[in-house]
């Protein structure tokens, strides 16, 4: 049986922990409920932030589509087209250190909305392009930074809900990422491929498709924590935790490597397997995401942790990528396509779920998280980039991409370990 720690506590304080403080600095701040983990408002924020999840990482985890529409339209190479869909998740994680701050602040809204506008503007932007160096500036950088506005703060007033069942509430929500890689997709496919709407038109749809799904979210998004004033941007103190430390370095090293299959799968197919339809191995891989978000979060509140449950799966996904270098034929990528689909979409779903426990401290939630989401933007950054650098210098041979993904992912597998180890020894039946 697993066990969970329990703090120790006395129940005949508690109505007096609820009232204000008489004396001291800090007699105008009351303590703050617990989270309800549940009820109609908190649920409502899951929904919610399902739709960002739709609209963010939806967007970011089918660009496989663009590269391989900008690969054939426009004279740039692998890496060069890649640096677009880097740059875009980059700046929705290394936003997220001041975006989380500002939220912690008490201006989620103003926040949020600004990014909502951002990425719908990018959307529009791109639309008019026709260069490299204007998609650059419209998709990767408007758009990004958009994302990096709405993502941290919609996790952070999230996370304000949830304790027990934080796991799960993050997966639900999380799985907006595979509906959205799911449906965006299949949308610029048809309207660009098979219903010649165009490049243009296709992301105007995609705007105001976006447009539409974020009005709820403008409306009913509450924070649930009063705001707090005062605190470092960057809480320095993280820093002497050795299990914020290794939880860093670990989603550094998983996201150095787990995208690549997210950019470079269909053209993969096409180049080396000679499939004639990647968009189909795009949806598989997204798709399968729904059950990969959910499933293993009840599984971790339930029993194991969520860290518990994230490490096997880390492991797991870079020996899968370690086979990816084996596979030869149609039937074979597409079952690699499920599987991986499954661990990576497991993988981001968890790794929100362990980073809002990376501090004691509540009302900190969005400037630790941000600070994680820091280090893992550099790593988005790099990672797909370097893959594309390493394709290109090898003529076209993908084995020292996958090397490098797969190793990369193996990493943060062994750093997830080791934060596991620092934060409760090597107890093996704690719930973490």
């Amino acid at each position: 049986m697993w066990q969970t720690k329990k703090p120790k506590y006395d129940d005949s304080l508690s109505t007096d922990l609820e009232q204000p403080m008489q004396n001291g600095p800090e007699s105008s701040v009351s303590q703050p409920n617990p989270p309800p983990d549940g009820g109609l408002t908190a649920w409502v924020q899951v929904l919610l932030t399902h739709i960002v999840f739709f609209n963010t990482w939806g967007v970011a985890n089918g660009y496989g589509v663009f590269q391989q529409y900008y690969s054939q339209t426009l004279n740039q190479s692998q890496s060069s087209i890649s640096w677009v869909g880097s740059v875009q998740i980059f700046l929705l994680f290394s936003l997220g250190v001041g975006a989380g701050r500002v939220t912690d602040g008490g201006h989620f809204r103003i926040t949020f909305a600004c990014g909502v506008f951002l990425q719908v503007l990018g959307l529009f932007m791109t639309s008019l392009c026709t260069t490299y160096w204007q998609i650059f500036l419209a998709q990767a950088v408007c758009l990004g930074v958009g994302n990096g506005f709405t993502f941290v703060p919609a996790l952070t007033i999230l996370s304000q809900y949830f304790k027990r069942n934080r796991a799960f509430a993050v997966g639900l929500a999380a799985a907006g990422a595979a509906v959205g890689g799911l449906v965006y997709p299949v949308l610029i496919n048809w309207l660009i491929f098979h219903d010649n709407v165009g490049f243009p038109w296709t992301l105007r749809i995609m705007g105001f498709v976006m447009l539409a799904t974020y009005l709820p979210c403008l409306i009913w998004y509450k924070p649930r924590l009063p705001p707090r004033k005062t605190g470092p941007w960057i809480d320095t103190s993280a820093f002497t935790e050795l299990p914020f430390v290794f939880f860093s370095l670990s989603m550094f090293f998983n996201f150095w490597g787990l995208y690549f299959a997210f950019f470079y799968l269909g053209t993969f197919a096409q180049d080396q397997i000679g499939v004639a339809e990647p968009i189909y191995l795009l949806m598989v891989l997204n798709g399968i995401g729904i059950i990969g978000r959910i499933a293993p979060t009840i599984i971790a509140d339930q029993w194991t942790g969520p860290l518990n449950m994230l490490i096997p799966i880390s492991f797991a996904a870079s020996l899968l990528v370690f086979c990816w270098v084996a596979v030869d034929s149609s039937g074979g990528l597409y079952a690699f396509a499920v599987i991986y689909g499954l661990l990576a979409a497991a993988l981001q779903a968890l790794f929100p779920a362990v980073a809002t426990t990376m501090t004691p401290d509540p009302n900190r939630t969005g400037t630790r998280v941000g600070m994680i989401l820091g280090f893992v933007s550099i790593a988005n950054l790099t990672g797909p980039s370097i893959c594309g650098a390493l394709i290109n210098g090898e003529d076209g041979d993908y084995l020292g991409a996958q090397m490098f993904a797969a190793c990369s992912v193996f990493l943060g597998a062994v750093m997830a370990l080791a934060a596991r180890t620092a934060k409760v020894g090597l107890k093996l039946r704690v719930k973490v």
